[in-house]
């Protein structure tokens, strides 16, 4: 625990001593980071370093932090590369059905900067889409199904 400080002498003094009296007992030797620079010293002050900080120490996407008509416009873009991978068209009709309707209700909301993003031909992304499934060379061909073996009746079991 520490000791009080005595009454004549002034705080500063004080410190100073408790300190000497530290060092001289080799309390600080052998710490942590000792010798090392101390981190962001010599950088240029930067209002927002706690969120950059944050964003790089949870591994957070910095996609996520920019406007929604931007994102909408990033989306739209690779709307080609999304579609390919469904596999059903209801599930292609869905998604393009939802984009247009983000597409619409940014464009109705007039905060934000604008970016123009239209809405998407859903027709001319579907012909792609089918187009793209009856090439034969990327579909597989079917297995036929093996033709299914009569049961045996009891009668047949017992003197087979």
């Amino acid at each position: 625990m520490t000791e009080r400080k005595p009454p004549g002498m002034s705080t500063q003094d004080w410190v100073e001593a408790q300190l000497k009296r530290a060092q001289n007992a080799g309390e600080f030797d052998d710490l942590a980071g000792a010798g090392k620079p101390l981190t962001k010293l010599g950088d240029p002050h930067d209002p927002d370093w706690w969120v950059k900080d944050f964003i790089r120490r949870e591994n957070i996407e910095t996609e996520a932090l920019l406007p929604p008509a931007v994102l909408l416009r990033k989306e739209k873009q690779q709307v080609h590369d999304k579609v390919r991978g469904m596999r059903r068209e209801s599930d292609v009709r869905d998604y393009l059905a939802d984009l247009n309707r983000r597409i619409l209700i940014s464009i109705r909301d007039t905060t934000g900067p604008v970016v123009p993003v239209g809405a998407i031909d859903e027709d001319a992304i579907l012909a792609q889409w089918r187009a793209e499934r009856s090439d034969p060379a990327q579909t597989p061909e079917p297995e036929p199904e093996p033709e299914p073996k009569q049961k045996k009746s009891i009668w047949q079991k017992l003197f087979s």
